[in-house]
């Protein structure tokens, strides 16, 4: 039977009225020394039989406790502290709920500015809570307080010193509210190394290509085009983004990206757009769009750039969501500005690149033309955008779990694309535009450099190793280590305790590239494998799978981020000890944070 409020209670609510509320709340807090960490503390009072929920780890249902602290004063606030909470299955939620009942107490460390001079403050408080019994709950509900303290000069007192409490929880929004410039010069470094990731490779022909053929185009505008581009990327990168906080929450950017309809949408444009570039076909848009284009922008349109910077954004989404998933966090519990601003300059650094490589294109075409050399260059790049397809065919296989385009079949599609490619630019392979062509060192030469490609690319199912930056597209190895993964958190401290080891998580997804670049290029270092070896791993798939969404819930709501990868280290009685954000490319910094782990 599921958990209802009473029809009761509920048409008491829309009444204006209010049910005797079973819990209390007391907010106190000492008189604090100069540089010691202020500490308020939670009392609750709560009826018998009923309970309110713990703030950590709570699955989907029920709404977590959460403490909120506002002030100009603070610079910090660490990680709650609360009691072991009540671990039991519950009918109404059909699922495994912890929750407090009695009088517990929370603990919420927090850092005053250390500049302010002795005197009495005050910060508004809040707690959000939900209360239920066996068969009923509440409507969540909230109380808030103002709390004064006095802060004096005196001896740090020792259990009041800042590195007995965890304030290794910073988020962006902290970072922005404590130190603009910090935040701002953090998005466009974000921005920036967002360039580097696996997923913005493909787009790299398919904007040269798309550019290519406007190029062409004697009338139309080089700077302005690569400008409207850049401005597409950008717009579209920070509208989408605060849409998806909206609609889908903190993690909008990762159901994005792992949605198996929408990456069969990015894979069938990439094939359309090769087929166009094959010769079969001229993308024409929609007359009564064309006009309208044509009438208010210039004689050539803006509205296929546009329609360009939207499938840039959709297909870089899955790699970008390390640095949106913290953003879009702060945009779903109702924080704006920052959140926009931080979409603006992260979306603005990553597109600028893209605005000088829409504008080589078209002086391409200013060169000269013998040959047939520039219809043939159309034509490998939609070849290079095939292969691009099975990137994302392959992630919807993976949320379906077909099994048919696993690495070994991806890998062998992609060979035989490079080696149609070699063909073809021997003049073996002709399309609709193209011109006979004859013997030359150059095609000779390129054609040897795709033929060797789609050798070593067939090697791989043989056993030979892969480029990572290759291997990151494709679709993750069965076999990918001799590391045991455990795929329950729960199973994982039961096993932790036994063993007295420290458990390390992976947050993960199966269409996440570049978690697919960290276990091929930084798990499968044999000195990080042995390291990895002395915990007990966690693998936690928050974008399909077995109670992704528990998952995924739970990543936010304790780590506040939604971010792919990311990496957390804890010891056998779940106190975090570390985190990793993200992909790197630093073997030694990721295996010091390991190390820290073990220490």
């Amino acid at each position: 039977m599921k958990k209802i409020i009473p029809i009761l209670a509920y048409f008491s609510i829309l009444l204006g009225q209010q049910f005797s509320d079973p819990v209390e709340f007391k907010f106190s807090i000492d008189n604090t020394n100069q540089g010691e960490v202020v500490v308020l503390e939670v009392e609750a009072s709560i009826e018998d039989e009923w309970h309110i929920y713990a703030i950590y780890d709570v699955p989907e249902g029920p709404k977590p406790t959460v403490i909120r602290i506002e002030s100009d004063q603070i610079v910090k606030i660490g990680r709650v502290i609360e009691p072991d909470p009540i671990v039991t299955y519950d009918e109404g939620f059909d699922n495994i709920t912890k929750y407090h009942e009695g009088e517990p107490i929370f603990r919420v460390p927090i850092i005053i500015d250390k500049n302010l001079s002795n005197g009495v403050y005050s910060f508004d408080a809040t707690i959000e809570y939900q209360v239920c019994t066996g068969n009923l709950c509440y409507p969540p509900n909230e109380y808030s307080e103002n709390v004064s303290f006095a802060l004096q000069s005196g001896t740090i007192r020792e259990d009041f010193k800042v590195d007995n409490f965890d304030f290794s929880r910073d988020s962006i929004l902290d970072i922005a509210d404590n130190n603009i410039g910090s935040f701002l010069l953090l998005a466009l470094s974000m921005g920036f190394l967002a360039l580097l990731t696996p997923c913005v490779f493909p787009m790299i022909p398919i904007t040269i290509s798309f550019f290519l053929k406007r190029g062409e185009d004697k009338n139309s505008s080089p700077v302005k085009g690569a400008l409207v581009y850049m401005f597409g990327i950008v717009m579209t990168f920070t509208l989408l983004g605060m849409l998806l906080a909206i609609f889908l929450g903190a993690s909008g950017a990762t159901q994005l990206a792992s949605n198996p309809y929408v990456n069969l949408f990015i894979a069938s444009l990439f094939i359309y757009f090769a087929f166009s570039l094959f010769g079969f076909y001229e993308i024409e848009l929609p007359q009564s769009l064309k006009r309208f284009s044509l009438q208010r922008e210039s004689s050539e349109g803006y509205a296929g750039i546009l329609f360009m910077a939207l499938t840039f954004t959709l297909t870089s989404f899955t790699c970008t969501v390390a640095f949106m998933g913290l953003i879009l966090v702060a945009a779903s519990q109702g924080q704006w500005f920052w959140p926009i601003i931080g979409m603006l300059i992260f979306s603005l650094a990553f597109a600028s690149p893209f605005f000088f490589l829409a504008l080589f294109p078209h002086y391409l075409t200013k060169m000269p033309q013998s040959g047939g050399w520039l219809n043939s260059v159309k034509v490998v790049m939609g070849f290079l955008e095939i292969a691009a397809a099975f990137k994302f065919i392959s992630n919807t296989d993976l949320v379906w779990q077909w099994d048919i385009f696993t690495y070994e079949v991806v890998l062998t599609c992609w060979a035989i694309i490079m080696a149609l490619c070699a063909i073809y630019i021997l003049g073996y392979i002709r399309f609709k535009n193209d011109s006979k062509v004859g013997f030359s060192y150059q095609r000779s030469l390129l054609s040897i450099l795709f033929l060797s490609l789609s050798l070593y690319l067939f090697s791989g199912n043989f056993g030979y190793n892969i480029n990572g930056t290759i291997e990151s597209y494709l679709p993750p190895k069965k076999f990918r280590s001799n590391l045991e993964w455990i795929h329950s958190l729960d199973d994982a401290f039961i096993v932790a305790n036994e063993q007295n080891k420290k458990i390390f998580i992976d947050f993960t997804g199966v269409t996440c590239t570049n978690c697919r670049w960290m276990e091929t290029n930084v798990f499968a270092e044999e000195s990080v494998e042995n390291i990895m070896s002395e915990f007990i791993l966690v693998s936690l798939y928050t974008d399909a799978g077995d109670n992704y969404l528990q998952k995924r819930d739970y990543q936010i709501n304790r780590f506040k981020t939604a971010a792919l990868p990311y990496y957390v280290i804890l010891d056998k009685n779940d106190l975090v000890i570390d985190e990793f954000p993200g992909m790197t490319r630093d073997i030694e910094e990721f295996k010091s944070f390991l190390q820290k782990g073990l220490n």
